[in-house]
């Protein structure tokens, strides 16, 4: 899935170990996260998107039409 974490941690000079411990994840995590490996339980994708202030799909495309 698609995911502007990577840029919106950047935005906010961010460490990966930082937004991991806002979040109550592991740095491992969010660096599965952010290199499209993972796609976060919907309770996670919320946390994100309450940390960075933004909606769940402002954070993440799911790509549902396959483009």
């Amino acid at each position: 899935m698609d995911n502007q974490v990577t840029e919106r941690r950047n935005e906010r000079d961010l460490s990966q170990g930082e937004l991991a411990e806002a979040v109550d994840v592991t740095r491992q995590t969010i660096n599965s996260i952010e290199r499209e490996r993972y796609d976060p339980s919907l309770e996670l994708a919320f946390k994100l998107a309450a940390y960075f202030d933004c909606r769940v799909d402002d954070l993440f495309d799911p790509d549902l039409d396959g483009e």
